[in-house]
């Protein structure tokens, strides 16, 4: 059975690292959120599971070969010392149920990082873009 994952942040449509550039090509199986705290860690955010806050984000379904390029990406540790740990979330997609996986932050990563409230990067990111380019008056 292929594996389902659950993308948040640079990964999702019209992130800076957008699943559908990997090979085979990911298949959307729709929108969805988890229960978690999402925060701004400069280019890229990290989610910490769980608590009352929601985090949006897509499900996919991948291939073996996409897990292992994901996993490089997130820089999975076997030991769970890297950058995000590979945990697993039961994800309602239109009232149909699936097991994802999901790369959480490493809890030592979010010291001093500001809370995204809205749980949404890819909005987040654009509003945050748009701050940047607009002109100094």
């Amino acid at each position: 059975m292929m594996p389902h994952v659950f993308v948040y942040g640079t990964l999702r449509r019209g992130g800076r690292n957008d699943i559908a550039r990997y090979r085979p090509t990911p298949v959307l199986v729709g929108e969805a959120s988890i229960a978690g705290t999402l925060y701004d860690l400069g280019a890229y955010p990290g989610v910490v599971l769980g608590g009352v806050g929601r985090v949006k984000g897509e499900v996919y379904v991948v291939e073996p070969a996409v897990e292992a390029a994901l996993d490089v990406l997130e820089e999975v540790a076997d030991d769970d010392s890297g950058e995000y740990i590979k945990r697993q979330v039961r994800v309602d997609v239109g009232g149909q149920w699936f097991d994802c996986l999901v790369y959480e932050i490493h809890p030592t990563r979010i010291a001093g990082r500001r809370v995204i409230e809205s749980g949404d990067w890819i909005a987040h990111a654009a509003r945050s873009d748009a701050s940047f380019s607009q002109p100094k008056g």
